[in-house]
């Protein structure tokens, strides 16, 4: 059995999680706070994978990262940056579209903590910073779980996005969802069932895991 594509998968959602980390905490921290105009029309732009088609946003990607598009062709020439039909290129396109997962979950905490929480840490001098990452952050522990969790398993089960700006490079871009699709058409199902299994088992564990941490069952188990 070909373990590559199963290696990939979780090498990309690893990344993608990781990289969304760091976007998604100050983003969804200023969607949190801001009374800005624009807030609507930013919350619009985060949610719309959920709603858009994979393949819609694989191919807006593949025309943008294109090297014939101008703005793929000033990443190649000017920094040396191919996004099409590479690794670099799939956790790109992967971020955008598993964005909502983690952003949500983390301004739906931070908007639950109430108010005199960031008032009490400015009086004391902290900068906005240190109180995001000091104060504000440490409590909304469930909800940076399960924006992580659902981030990595939205990963996990990409198709037509990682199809369309990845190509079905093996060793490259060929991941596991790919790699099912390919079995399945060759009926070679054994390993199509062999993929879709261990897919199933750890996005089945990941998600377990966040309903016993948030309903504070693993607290009642380690007692």
């Amino acid at each position: 059995m070909n373990w590559e594509p199963l290696i990939l998968t979780f090498e990309l959602a690893l990344s993608t999680t990781l990289a969304l980390l760091v976007v998604s905490i100050p983003l969804a921290y200023w969607l949190s706070k801001t009374t800005s105009r624009i807030k609507p029309i930013m919350e619009t732009l985060v949610s719309m994978p959920l709603v858009l088609p994979p393949t819609v946003l694989g191919f807006y990607f593949l025309v943008a990262f294109s090297p014939n598009n101008a703005f793929g062709e000033w990443l190649n020439s000017w920094l040396g940056i191919q996004l099409v039909f590479s690794f670099g290129g799939l956790v790109v396109a992967s971020m955008i579209y598993s964005l909502p997962f983690m952003v949500q979950p983390i301004q739906a905490g931070l908007s639950s903590l109430p108010a005199s929480l960031s008032e009490a840490a400015m009086v004391m001098g902290k900068s906005r910073l240190t109180i995001l990452f000091k104060v504000l952050l440490p409590n909304i522990k469930k909800s940076l779980l399960t924006g992580i969790v659902l981030a990595f398993a939205h990963t996990v089960g990409e198709f037509g996005v990682v199809l369309m700006i990845g190509g079905n490079i093996p060793g490259r871009t060929r991941v596991a969802s790919i790699a099912i699709y390919d079995e399945v058409e060759a009926l070679n199902y054994e390993a199509a069932n062999f993929y879709s299994l261990t897919l199933f088992v750890l996005t089945f564990g990941l998600l377990l895991l966040v309903y016993l941490s948030n309903g504070g069952y693993l607290k009642r188990f380690w007692r």
